[in-house]
């Protein structure tokens, strides 16, 4: 997070420079009153650790590194735009575009369609294995939402934070993890807004 002011994102490309980041990629992800939330694509060398990203960006004035992950080599950043054109195109199979587009649109780690009962309908290989989406742990599916999951929600695994979408014209809902940073209001209009459209078909010719 940074201040929306002139200048900030250009000193935190500085600093991420000294700490010998390359920087890939830079996108935002929410925008306030005086702030700034911007996911950063990093690539470092060899010898590079991500607390130095951390180090580097502590004596800005007002910046805060809410979250630092790992993602594989190639990872990219997707836009809503081509994430929707693939549902247009293949409108029958809309659902399951967004949901293995999820885990990159979304920087989330898992996605999972599941019915409004909460059973799985379908998940992206690193979701929960054999999980029900109950709605004491989940909330309501039909309703768009984010939620926390605390630790030992599934045996074994820590604390996730989801977002909830359901699909326009089915009775399914999209649901995505990740173990943090929690899900951005605009992060959730966006799943919303995505979901809204899986049923979308343009008139032909």
């Amino acid at each position: 997070m940074l201040p929306d002011r002139p200048g900030s994102l250009g000193a935190v490309a500085t600093a991420l420079g000294h700490a010998h980041a390359d920087i890939s990629a830079v996108e935002i992800v929410e925008k306030g009153p005086g702030y700034a939330i911007d996911d950063f694509m990093l690539s470092l060398p060899s010898h590079g650790r991500p607390d130095a990203l951390i180090t580097a960006c502590a004596g800005l004035p007002d910046v805060e590194v809410m979250w630092v992950s790992s993602y594989p080599e190639n990872w990219r950043l997707t836009a809503d735009t081509d994430v929707l054109e693939d549902m247009v195109a293949d409108p029958d199979h809309a659902e399951d575009i967004l949901l293995r587009a999820a885990p990159v649109a979304f920087h989330c780690t898992w996605a999972i369609i599941a019915s409004r009962t909460g059973a799985v309908v379908d998940a992206t290989p690193l979701a929960p294995p054999e999980v029900m989406l109950d709605e004491a742990h989940f909330g309501q599916l039909r309703t768009p939402h984010v939620a926390a999951l605390a630790s030992g929600w599934l045996p074994g695994w820590g604390e996730h934070a989801v977002a909830v979408a359901p699909f326009r014209g089915s009775q399914n809902s999209i649901v995505i993890g990740r173990p943090g940073p929690e899900f951005r209001r605009s992060e959730l209009v966006r799943l919303r807004h995505l979901a809204m459209l899986s049923d979308l078909r343009l008139p032909a010719g």
